[in-house]
């Protein structure tokens, strides 16, 4: 299939084939259907971890959640981003009458149809989250957990400007935007860490062709890793 979102690369004896999906676009769920279908591929990665996998299979997982149990299990982080999540879903649903993830799910249930292999190909988010707050000091954390809040509690529109930005994000990106702009630093544990994090799962997926849906900004970083090995 001839698109500009979708990326070849040959390691080896295998073939990868990237699909960088837009989550604000209608068409990103209908063309990860149309290349997995066509390209019939062993394994399918998409961009999601275990407990993100979890979460997008059940968007009720977190409505009925014990607070205290959650802390006591230390899923604080988890439960955090979920709440991001959750709210940046329901405003790009209320604004743009898109509900992120589409293309994602697809993934899966394309895996599925296809009997192709599913990869859960995304660095565990509580990691991620630990990483970014290990990597503040006092002040830093107590203005992280203030924005995650506001972030969490938001109903504000979103702008021309933050819908381009979200063309070529992730999910997990764009809903933390507001994150990285006070905290510049977070790029590298937000992209790049996941960007080499994601084409290692990927170069490791089973069989000679792999097909792997993620967001397009994580496209030029991963190719760029993979074809370092070329």
């Amino acid at each position: 299939m001839d698109s500009e979102n979708v990326h070849r690369i040959n390691l080896n004896d295998k073939e990868i084939i990237l699909i960088g999906t837009a989550h604000v676009s209608k068409n990103s769920a209908e063309e990860v259907k149309e290349v997995i279908e066509e390209e019939q591929p062993d394994s399918v990665c998409v961009e999601l971890c275990e407990s993100r996998y979890r979460s997008i299979q059940d968007k009720n997982k977190w409505k009925n959640t014990n607070i205290f149990k959650v802390v006591k299990e230390k899923k604080s982080f988890l439960l955090l981003t979920n709440m991001i999540l959750s709210s940046f879903q329901k405003r790009m649903a209320k604004q743009l009458g898109i509900n992120p993830g589409q293309e994602m799910l697809q993934g899966i249930q394309s895996a599925k149809d296809n009997e192709a292999e599913l990869v859960l190909a995304d660095r565990d988010i509580q990691i991620t989250f630990r990483r970014i707050w290990n990597s503040l000091g006092f002040f830093g954390k107590f203005k992280l957990f203030f924005l995650i809040i506001m972030s969490a509690l938001s109903n504000e529109e979103i702008t021309e400007e933050e819908l381009e930005k979200l063309k070529s994000q992730d999910v997990l990106t764009s809903a933390l935007s507001d994150l990285s702009k006070a905290f510049p630093q977070l790029k590298e544990l937000l992209i790049d860490e996941r960007d080499m994090y994601l084409s290692q799962k990927i170069k490791e997926a089973p069989g000679k062709k792999v097909v792997a849906v993620v967001g397009a900004g994580h496209v030029p970083g991963i190719k760029e890793n993979i074809e370092k090995e070329q």
